[in-house]
């Protein structure tokens, strides 16, 4: 509790498209923001109780550039009052969400309101990995018209395969079906409701998924079971020819593999938004003519960012009014079992 009897909440980085709804928080709750600094500085605030009180954190994902990642280093001289964290993101392996758990901090995301905006990513990157956009868009602009343009591929026919068949992946089949691919997917396990495949998929082994389909999406979260998951051994594993589409996690994808596989042209081309050690990108993947490549900016859209902020907001709104959050994540569920 902050002087005035009020509970603290810490902002970590900046609220864009929300602010006036952020600032009527100040009604209910001390607020308090960081805004610049280092893990350093903010691990020696920790210890020295520079935090002590606050309640509740919100965090941006552009934010692990002040504190870095909330591991187990940092989770540990977090004040003993913080109960809460509320993360702008959908993917939050930025925190480690177990030991928070362990250390009785429920954790939340932003589920469902990044679903629409991460799919049209895809499938931006989808079709301008089958063309290989990215030559003649930079050979325009310098001047070289076409510039060494090859021919690219039409999506007609093709087999579409989506590792995750959750909210994002859903929602990237619905936009695909009017290219008239063949679907296929798999997930952990099939899915159920008709709503999460409204495209009616087939689900399919990892393996298979690997060796029939033409172009593979990636939309899982990054966890132990899928860091690594795509390696030499799982390109090996496809047709010639594939197309790679990941805006989930970077360390998804083993990027050396990814490059030699590209050099060796067993993928004809890959549309990428996220990278294994963003916002270091492989020298190859910057030299290829065959890679589409974005900064992670999948959400990056006026709209979006407002439903995610407002959406964290209203987390901590529940967590000052009713003491929970509103988007626990899975391990803080579990939790509070």
């Amino acid at each position: 509790m902050s002087a005035s009897g009020k509970p603290i909440v810490l902002l970590l980085g900046e609220i864009l498209q929300a602010q006036k709804e952020w600032n009527d928080l100040a009604q209910i709750a001390e607020l308090r923001q960081i805004k610049d600094g280092s893990r350093k500085q903010f691990l020696k605030d920790c210890q020295s109780g520079a935090h002590d009180g606050v309640l509740a954190i919100s965090r941006t994902y552009d934010s692990v550039e002040l504190t870095g990642r909330f591991d187990q280093d940092l989770i540990r001289l977090l004040p003993q009052t913080l109960k809460f964290i509320a993360h702008n993101g959908a993917g939050y392996d930025q925190i480690d969400a177990e030991a928070c758990a362990h250390r009785g901090i429920s954790v939340s995301n932003t589920p469902g309101v990044v679903n629409a905006c991460t799919a049209n990513t895809a499938i931006y990157l989808l079709l301008g990995a089958l063309r290989r956009a990215h030559v003649p868009a930079t050979a325009l602009r310098q001047g070289r018209w076409r510039g060494s343009m090859g021919m690219g591929h039409d999506p007609d026919g093709k087999v579409l395969g989506i590792l995750g068949m959750g909210g994002i992946g859903s929602a990237f089949a619905l936009r695909a079906a009017p290219f008239d691919f063949t679907t296929q997917y798999h997930n952990r396990n099939p899915v159920v409701r008709p709503s999460s495949n409204p495209t009616n998929a087939r689900y399919v082994s990892f393996e298979q998924l690997l060796r029939t389909s033409d172009v593979i999406s990636i939309h899982l979260p990054l966890n132990n079971t899928t860091r690594g998951l795509i390696g030499r051994k799982e390109f090996e594993m496809m047709k010639d020819g594939v197309v790679i589409v990941n805006t989930a996690r970077g360390k998804i994808i083993d990027e050396k593999a990814l490059v030699e596989a590209l050099e060796q042209d067993k993928v004809f081309a890959a549309g990428l938004d996220v990278y294994e050690e963003e916002p270091e990108i492989h020298p190859g993947l910057i030299k290829s003519d065959k890679v589409v490549l974005m900064p992670h900016v999948g959400t990056a859209t006026t709209e979006t960012q407002r439903k995610m902020e407002m959406l964290v907001i209203d987390n901590i709104r529940n967590v000052l009014q009713r003491g929970s959050l509103l988007t626990p994540v899975t391990e803080s569920r579990k939790g509070r079992r």
